[in-house]
């Protein structure tokens, strides 16, 4: 995979993970592409959720490579540096401050001092204030902006969360399960904001919806026992024998 170490926004290599004996990441090897928009599906326990764990900082590997852009070296970083360097992950269950709007959720979220007393009496400079009208036109919620967030759909909370990721213009976005929980209407409206995004971010989503995962039309891996078992278009995983017997086929 070296030869990929120069271009990648994103290239792990050998990265292994144990807990007590058990491997949850398995020499895994991956190369994420500048722009590039990627699904990553696999049963329970494939390794999905400690992958990014890796990723973000949260987990350090026992042996391999995780560098960002080629020269950030994220088994050395804590999660804030990780953060800095341009990194946002959003979480199945969204984390939105219900008691607060929308917009000023987007607004805590733009500001440095994370402390909602000191940021919300704050006045965003013109660049932020022009950031903030942006997402949340790029998230379908500006005729909410008012509104608590308590008061959203599930879709809409999640896509306030994927807001306040784009609030820091991210260049690797990583989304869990984006559409779990979700309406039809809602699940195709956030596929639609996802190719969005993809234009303009490098974005991995890991989801287990295989329709959401078609809709997506991107390049797919699968993850088995903590290493990659096949790659390609969904309809070649989908055909794959392995990944049929192992995974689809179940």
């Amino acid at each position: 995979m070296t030869e990929a170490l120069s271009t990648a926004q994103l290239y792990l290599d050998g990265i292994t993970v144990s807990f007590d004996g058990f491997k949850a990441l398995n020499a895994l090897s991956l190369v994420i592409e500048p722009g590039e928009l990627r699904t990553i599906i696999g049963p329970n326990g494939a390794g999905k959720t400690t992958m990014m764990d890796v990723i973000t900082g949260k987990t350090r590997p026992d042996s391999g490579t995780a560098l960002f852009e080629g020269r950030h070296d994220l088994t050395r970083l804590d999660e804030p540096a990780i953060a800095n360097l341009g990194i946002g992950r959003k979480f199945q269950k969204p984390t939105v401050f219900e008691n607060l709007t929308v917009e000023e959720n987007l607004e805590l979220a733009l500001k440095d001092d994370r402390r909602i007393r000191h940021t919300l009496f704050r006045r965003l400079d013109d660049e932020q204030a022009g950031r903030l009208e942006r997402v949340l036109g790029e998230i379908g919620l500006m005729h909410r902006r008012h509104d608590l967030a308590g008061l959203l759909s599930h879709g809409q909370k999640q896509w306030l969360e994927i807001g306040m990721l784009l609030v820091h213009d991210p260049r690797l976005i990583l989304l869990d399960e984006p559409v779990a929980g979700m309406t039809d209407a809602e699940t195709a409206a956030t596929a639609d904001l996802i190719t969005r995004l993809a234009q303009y971010h490098t974005i991995v989503v890991v989801e287990h919806d295989m329709a959401f995962v078609r809709s997506l039309g991107a390049k797919v891996t699968v993850l088995h026992e903590g290493s990659v078992l096949a790659e390609g278009s969904i309809d070649a995983v989908q055909n794959h024998p392995r990944v049929i017997e192992v995974y689809l086929g179940r």
